[in-house]
């Protein structure tokens, strides 16, 4: 079976039901990868479809929401991001500094700043539920990829969570 859609051509399933899309799209002077996935297809409606083109199309509005809910995390001393970003300082020690893309003064927000989205996953078949709909993966080193921040998205597009993953 297959589904057809406007923005994602023919999704073909695989032969245990479930689909893949993946593609590479340019967000200012850096490719993202893209992907859409499902565990069945049956899960997956038109609306989702529609929804997740709509992210995609609208990723540097999704990246500039995902780097503010961060931002907003740094009130939290015990928050995952406040704690990732400690963890970065302490094991890059000097090296941060060649990572930082502007320095403000304000190491945390200027690290935020660094990340690099490296990846956009749409779980398409969590359209309209109470789990991410889509996952954004920040790295500062993209070299390292083990350290990460993850970004949770409602079908909505807006933030559910924000959780460190190294």
């Amino acid at each position: 079976m297959a589904i057809e859609h406007d923005f994602f051509g023919l999704l073909e399933s695989g032969p245990d039901g479930s689909i893949f899309w993946s593609e590479n799209v340019e967000l200012a002077d850096q490719s993202v990868t893209v992907d859409l996935t499902a565990p069945d297809q049956d899960d997956v409606s038109e609306a989702a479809l529609d929804v997740a083109a709509a992210l995609i199309s609208s990723l540097e509005a999704i990246d500039r929401s995902a780097r503010n809910a961060m931002v907003n995390e740094l009130d939290d001393r015990t928050s995952e991001v406040t704690e990732y970003l400690l963890q970065q300082q302490q094991t890059l020690g000097d090296d941060l500094e060649g990572l930082l893309v502007d320095i403000s003064g304000d190491t945390h927000i200027d690290i935020i700043r660094s990340l690099q989205l490296m990846s956009m996953t749409i779980l398409a078949d969590e359209h309209g539920g109470t789990e991410p709909f889509a996952v954004l993966e920040y790295a500062l080193d993209p070299d390292s990829t083990d350290d990460v921040i993850l970004v949770n998205l409602d079908s909505g597009g807006d933030v559910l969570s924000v959780t460190s993953a190294d």
